[in-house]
């Protein structure tokens, strides 16, 4: 079975498709041991490759490479994949889908912002006008094979929001995103608009969106969950939390507890990632 249709068949059915962001290969490890799915977050990848917000500084090779080497470590995972805009150029766009497809990703989600663009849960997004959207999506439509493909529009205006979910429905992409979805309410109103169209959701702490339990948006009729953040913003609580308390320490490291990370912890996660030592993982 393909990366692709394994994905499209844990999208389609009964039960929610929860897909956990990663921004480097330590946490995807992490994430390994609790999920079975990860999404390739644009916001930790900017963050953790470049050290810089995600307005727009990916290079898609660098992108293509970090995929290559989830995929060698992680082969049973779904891996879902924020290519942003494309990078701009619709040849582009398929260039990448292309690069993608062929080293294992499952999926990839294509947005409808221009440049300069913005984390889909801050303010100040701008979008393509439609028909050019279209355009770009059609041919990345036509250039994949089995690979899932996500279409998200940013639209922020009500009216707008329901005439582009409408318009992407119509399109042969597996699942829709509404980025930035402010209320319940407006899961219901995508969710009406769209007929059996897949509906993803991404959940973001501090973002736009409510904080809902995977139960609750069944009940939306959402079909996919995507959390962007979850280990790159309590890897940055966390950090910070270990240096201050070694500041205070004058230095001396803490000692050993049932619930530390040391030396012994941190190689037995990694070795797993090794080819001839690895098992394929699912969630304990």
């Amino acid at each position: 079975m393909g990366y692709g249709t394994a994905l499209r068949e844990s999208v389609e059915a009964e039960r929610i498709t929860p897909l956990i962001g990663v921004f480097d290969m330590f946490s995807a490890s992490v994430s390994a041991r609790h999920y079975d799915g990860m999404f390739v977050s644009g916001f930790g990848f900017a963050a953790s490759h470049y050290g810089l917000p995600d307005i727009g500084f990916i290079a898609w090779p660098d992108m293509v490479d970090f995929v290559q080497r989830l995929r060698l470590a992680f082969p049973a995972q779904h891996l879902l994949v924020d290519i942003d805009d494309g990078y701009v150029d619709p040849e582009v766009a398929c260039h990448v889908v292309e690069h993608l497809e062929r080293i294992g990703a499952s999926g990839v989600i294509l947005e409808d912002q221009k440049r300069p663009r913005r984390c889909g849960h801050v303010d100040g997004k701008q979008i393509l006008p439609l028909e050019d959207y279209l355009e770009k999506l059609n041919l990345v439509l036509e250039t994949r094979q089995d690979l899932v493909v996500v279409a998200r529009t940013d639209a922020t205006e009500e009216s707008e929001i329901l005439r582009r979910a409408e318009a992407l429905a119509e399109t042969t992409a597996d699942v829709l995103l509404v980025d930035g979805v402010r209320s319940v309410e407006w899961i219901r109103k995508v969710r009406s608009v769209i007929g059996d169209k897949p509906l993803l959701f991404n959940q973001i702490a501090g973002g736009k969106s409510p904080r809902l339990s995977l139960p609750e948006l069944e009940d939306l009729g959402v079909d996919v969950a995507i959390y962007s953040t979850p280990c790159l913003f309590s890897a940055q609580s966390a950090m910070d939390r270990a240096l201050r308390e070694l500041r205070r320490a004058d230095g001396r490291l803490p000692e050993m507890t049932e619930d530390s990370v040391g030396v012994s912890e941190a190689l037995e996660l990694l070795e797993g990632n090794i080819s001839r030592h690895r098992r394929l993982r699912r969630p304990a």
